[in-house]
């Protein structure tokens, strides 16, 4: 029993399980709400809010009439799915004993983190999604723009990984004394139970969602919450599946993310055949491709994308609010942009829908999605077993391993 709750919550899980998860999760939750797992749409209409509540009046915002702003966030699905990531990756974090206040020894790095994040919510939101609806669970659903999105952030993340080694951008190293994230022996004790009350706290909220009739409000937070858990687990971030590769080489995250994107592609087929269901398909447009590198910039400014914010925020490192700020007040800017500075019209009207389902049916695009993301994880394994930080493609005396 000690065996398994350590392996449970003092130690990591195999990114490759937990993206595998993920993925089937991701299309259960589309074939239950004929919807996908997005957070990026939630925090543009989380701002849209905050300035209704400074009087600020949104009727005539085009982006916002595209978002659907009905109820408030603890009214819809997408809200859920927010909060309930952060409440299950809090949740582990509690039961790992791993929450500690980090507070970053250079104060720039948080005007940087905002800095990166405003940009990052920002070509999300241009790009109608970020790392999941535009990426993850983007490509299961046959979506082109899905391709151009994550062909864009790599080239945003390349980019971004130049401007962050620069001296300018690092600063003077900053020495300090003593390690401030310490936890005393009754702090470390406290932190399960604090878990434990939030846990039945939130299946005592999961259970009033159902009976008092607001089912796909408990369907989100249940969802949501395993989203939070998995990410916090097996530490998953979109950054590093680019970053990791322009720096040194270490393909890990990217080779899970593929893994889990080709199961999840398998699964929403079946139940898009299932349920005769149609697939979400984005605009395939400029903005697209200028959103998809924007995000991908920010993100490797901020140290971390949507997901990796939010699991990070919840271990106390400070350093990934002012990302998460970032982030609602970048995308609030893009839906303000997006009729108000003519973005629409200069990036997006030229676009259209394409989806690979009715291109070429169903069982071709599955198909060429499942060798176009094999070509993917061939490159990722080339790539991890060649590349050498510093040197580039030179073969060395040893092998990067995972």
């Amino acid at each position: 029993m000690n065996r398994m709750l350590d392996k449970l919550f003092n130690k990591y899980w195999s990114p490759y399980i937990v993206m595998g998860i993920a993925g089937i999760l991701s299309a259960l939750y589309f074939g239950i709400t004929e919807t996908v797992w997005a957070v990026t749409g939630e925090f543009t209409r989380l701002g849209g809010h905050i300035l209704q509540l400074f009087g600020v009046d949104i009727s005539d915002w085009a982006y916002y009439d595209l978002v659907h702003m009905n109820g408030t966030t603890l009214t819809r699905t997408d809200g859920w799915i927010v909060w309930g990531m952060f409440i299950g990756a809090l949740m582990m974090v509690l039961f790992s004993n791993n929450f500690k206040i980090r507070v970053p020894k250079q104060k720039r790095r948080l005007l940087q983190g905002f800095i990166g994040g405003l940009i990052a919510g920002f070509g999300a939101r241009l790009a109608l999604g970020c790392n999941l609806a535009a990426f993850f669970t983007g490509v299961p659903q046959f979506s082109l723009h899905s391709w151009i999105f994550m062909a864009a952030t790599a080239v945003g993340t390349y980019v971004g990984v130049k401007v962050v080694n620069t001296r300018w951008w690092k600063g003077k190293p900053v020495l300090q004394k003593g390690n401030i994230a310490t936890l005393t022996k009754k702090t470390k004790k406290i932190q399960p139970y604090v878990g434990a009350i939030l846990a039945l706290c939130y299946a005592g909220l999961i259970i009033y969602f159902f009976i008092s009739g607001q089912k796909m409000l408990g369907v989100a937070a249940i969802f949501g919450a395993a989203f939070g858990i998995l990410i916090e687990r097996g530490q998953i971030c979109f950054t590093s599946a680019f970053r990791d590769l322009w720096i040194s080489g270490r393909a890990t995250m990217t080779k899970a993310i593929i893994i889990g994107m080709a199961i999840s592609s398998v699964a929403t087929l079946v139940i898009l055949i299932i349920y005769g269901l149609e697939p979400i398909t984005k605009i395939a447009a400029p903005s697209t491709f200028v959103g998809g590198a924007l995000f991908g910039f920010g993100i490797v400014l901020a140290g971390g994308c949507e997901t990796g914010m939010m699991y990070r925020l919840m271990e106390g490192q400070i350093v990934f609010l002012p990302v998460f700020i970032g982030n609602i007040m970048g995308a609030t800017g893009l839906a303000y942009a997006w009729d108000h500075l003519g973005v629409f019209n200069l990036l997006v009207k030229s676009g259209s829908k394409i989806n690979l389902i009715p291109l070429m049916g169903p069982y071709a695009a599955l198909l060429v999605t499942l060798v176009m993301l094999g070509i993917g994880f061939a490159i990722a394994v080339y790539w991890q077993k060649n590349y050498r930080f510093g040197v580039g493609f030179k073969k060395g005396e040893y092998t990067n391993v995972n």
